[in-house]
């Protein structure tokens, strides 16, 4: 894939000097946030990254390439244009043949990270298995990426729309380390407690890196997740998410929207019954996981 992926210069840079690096996914920009928050959200991440002495790199699919680090002019392209295609593991080949511009999932910002030699990768929540996915079969393609891509995760835990006991078998099927950052619980997105013990916990950047470096040290491939919950200011009612959706889930079925299209269909019902709270918290949470997951990926360059 070496000629596929086009690193920019700073990280090009990064990557031969030994900085640490920090990546970031592009759906965030493209379908998870309005213009012009997504933007705003997206440069305030990388001058947080960049305040705790990494590099920040955003992934991305344009003009045949997949993209380590973006330039100012795609970025506006993610935010702004119509009919950005959401690029995961199935969507790269397409994506790429074709010289479509397409917004990375997790799943897609996986493989480039990892492909890259980034080590650590900062997003909202993960993806997993949907309610009902025993009928429909319907579950995310992160799992299996995070199975095989040697890179840390940090996120705000599983999405709070999704199965979380059914999301975490799976996680512990495929052998990926749930770490909760200060936590024993495993955060739901939204709110920092889901009433799911974790196995394993970190208190500091420092004890998730050893972790990192005993993984990958003992040729065990896979990622670590690390459960960073959102800070408590912006922590939403859990019974008011539950149940927005659950609403959200009704529609979506009644209206026949399915596969990649549902996620983005129910954070838009939330954000819309929760008058925008959701959009707030969601941005909240995402600057944590980028303060937090730049403090891991310059603990861990310590280490290597």
């Amino acid at each position: 894939m070496t000629n596929l992926i086009l690193l920019s210069d700073e990280v090009k840079s990064a990557l031969s000097k030994g900085k640490p690096i920090v990546a970031l996914e592009s759906t965030i920009i493209s379908h998870g946030m309005p213009y012009p928050e997504n933007v705003k959200t997206a440069r305030k991440l990388g001058d947080i990254i960049r305040d705790e002495g990494c590099v920040p790199a955003i992934v991305a699919v344009a003009d045949g390439k997949l993209h380590v680090g973006i330039s100012d002019a795609l970025l506006e392209r993610l935010a702004t244009e119509k009919g950005v295609l959401k690029v995961s593991r199935r969507d790269i080949p397409t994506a790429l043949a074709s010289g479509a511009i397409g917004a990375t999932t997790v799943s897609g910002t996986l493989i480039a990270a990892h492909r890259a030699g980034v080590r650590v990768f900062v997003t909202g929540g993960i993806g997993g298995v949907h309610r009902g996915a025993e009928k429909t079969f319907d579950i995310s393609a992160d799992l299996e990426e995070l199975a095989i891509s040697n890179v840390a995760v940090v996120s705000a835990g599983v999405k709070a729309i999704l199965d979380l006991p059914k999301t975490l078998e799976v996680l512990e099927t495929k052998g990926v380390p749930v770490v909760g950052f200060q936590t024993d619980d495993l955060p739901a997105f939204y709110t920092r407690k889901s009433g799911l013990k974790l196995v394993a916990r970190a208190d500091s950047p420092n004890e998730v890196a050893s972790i990192m470096k005993a993984k990958w040290d003992c040729d065990i491939d896979g990622s670590i997740l690390v459960m960073n919950p959102i800070p408590e200011e912006f922590e939403s009612d859990a019974d008011i998410i539950n149940a927005s959706i659950d609403e959200a889930l009704a529609l979506a079925d009644k209206k026949g929207v399915c596969g990649k299209e549902i996620t983005p269909f129910i954070l838009a019902h939330v954000a819309k019954v929760t008058g925008g709270d959701s959009l707030a918290a969601n941005i909240a949470l995402v600057e944590n996981n980028a303060r937090v997951g730049a403090q891991v990926a310059k603990a861990y360059s310590l280490l290597t």
